[in-house]
């Protein structure tokens, strides 16, 4: 059975200091959650305050993205190895906002998940199709585009899959259970071309919109493994409702 993953992505939220008070409201009520993955994943200038207050917790760290290149003249960027340095065990990579507004082709997502895998970074993977691509039953034709050009040459292991449907990130829309299983169901079959059995070892998160009101009513779908979240991780409250989402069913 596959341990659910469940990551809070801030995106351009929290300073040091709201960091270092999110965390210490949030460990200590999930200090006894021993079957779920938990992780965040604050922002570049958080990532050692955050690194510094999880030692020693059930709760691993994560960045939002990355550069491919091990070090040189890359103004403003940051090397998995710096990741690596700071505590990080895990980075999100080929987040739609990565795709939109920064140019983060396949091609570039691809060599991003290599750059990471080879420092022994683990990955959390995101594609999705976005309104339009929906609306025209072009969605299982953009996720086996993504799936087969981001893991190009890459193996399964620590590889995280996260299903983001573009029209449901910070909508307040999400996808049905419905909706998200056939996604889930669907990557896994096309993970399967790729890694055979192994795929059904590999975890699909949901990402878009994901409340602790929806958030049981998506774990109960076959292929839904956990959740990347958004808005609902930047309160203590709400993240703690939907990591500990078994105790409420």
């Amino acid at each position: 059975m596959r341990k659910p993953f469940i990551a809070a992505n801030w995106k351009m939220n929290k300073t040091s200091s709201e960091t270092r008070e999110f965390i210490s409201g949030f460990v200590p009520a999930v200090k006894d959650v021993t079957d779920v993955d938990i992780v965040l994943a604050p922002p570049f200038t958080s990532l050692a305050i955050a690194s510094e207050n999880l030692k020693n917790t059930n709760v691993l760290l994560a960045a939002q993205d990355i550069f491919y290149e091990e070090k040189g003249a890359y103004t403003g960027e940051v090397s998995p190895l710096m990741l690596i340095d700071i505590g990080c065990k895990y980075v999100i990579i080929g987040h739609s906002e990565r795709r939109q507004y920064f140019n983060d082709t396949d091609e570039v997502v691809n060599k991003k998940i290599i750059a990471a895998k080879k420092a022994g970074l683990g990955v959390i993977f995101c594609i999705g199709e976005s309104l339009a691509e929906r609306d025209a039953g072009k969605t299982f034709e953009v996720l086996q585009r993504e799936i087969i050009n981001g893991l190009k040459g890459i193996d399964e292991k620590d590889i995280v899959v996260a299903y983001e449907p573009l029209w449901a990130i910070g909508t307040g829309k999400t996808a049905t259970p419905e909706q998200a299983q056939e996604a889930h169901a669907y990557i896994r079959e096309r993970l399967g071309i790729l890694y055979g059995n192994n795929a059904d070892e590999i975890r699909i998160l949901y990402g878009g919109s994901v409340t602790p009101e929806n958030m049981n009513s998506l774990m109960v779908c076959n292929d839904v493994d956990g959740a990347l979240v958004g808005g609902a991780s930047l309160k203590v409250e709400s993240f703690i409702k939907i990591v500990t989402f078994r105790g409420e069913q």
